[in-house]
């Protein structure tokens, strides 16, 4: 098991670094920007910020759950999403640095009004994170209870996700970064009706 979790982390960081790799010329393409890089309270940089946090507890859901369970389609998706979420969020974070802007957002979704809206009690940042007490539950199930509770969690976490995602689509001003933010929406959607089938064949359902 050791050995396959080292081979799968290896398999996000080289993909992580492709994603860092293609950032600066993204960035150029998307014009060079006559107005200069996105100031620290815009959305561009909040949505990068908050984005990149919401997307390493996805990862780290994923990599807990792989452990706790020998299905594979589950252990598949997860894969696919530690993968994909691991890759988005390096970007996300470079666009940070080329920027020179603060990876640390003093104020969760502030960007979209919502500052005061999201208490952030028990490690729950931002729309649809889990809490730190349900990670900690989720590290101790095993089998289908484990499978089914990732699935419900990290349904909330894609419709979160969504919801920042869509977002950024209406209010931020780089284009590469939209086009990333609406590719999120797409994706996560498809990822919800697959869980959702999941879920069915485990004789469970999301959680709302």
């Amino acid at each position: 098991m050791r050995h396959a979790q080292a081979g799968w982390i290896a398999g996000a960081a080289a993909a992580l670094l492709v994603a860092v790799g293609g950032i600066t010329y993204a960035v150029a393409e998307d014009g060079g920007s006559d107005t200069g890089a996105p100031s620290a309270d815009s959305a561009d940089a909040g949505f990068a910020r908050d984005m990149a946090v919401h997307h390493q507890q996805a990862v780290e859901m994923s990599y807990i759950v792989r452990d706790r369970t020998d299905d594979e389609e589950v252990r598949r998706l997860a894969y696919d999403i530690a993968q994909t979420q691991a890759n988005q969020r390096g970007m996300l974070l470079g666009w940070l640095d080329l920027w020179e802007l603060p990876k640390v957002s003093a104020a969760p979704m502030d960007w979209m009004g919502m500052g005061g809206m999201v208490s952030g009690e028990d490690g729950a940042l931002m729309p649809g994170m889990a809490t730190d007490t349900e990670l900690d539950r989720l590290g101790r199930l095993n089998g289908r209870q484990a499978e089914v509770f990732y699935l419900q969690l990290m349904t909330d976490h894609h419709r979160g996700g969504m919801h920042m995602a869509e977002g950024c689509a209406d209010r931020c001003t780089v284009e590469v970064e939209k086009r990333l933010a609406r590719g999120m929406v797409e994706g996560q959607q498809s990822e919800i009706r697959l869980m959702a089938d999941m879920l069915k064949e485990r004789g469970a359902k999301a959680r709302s």
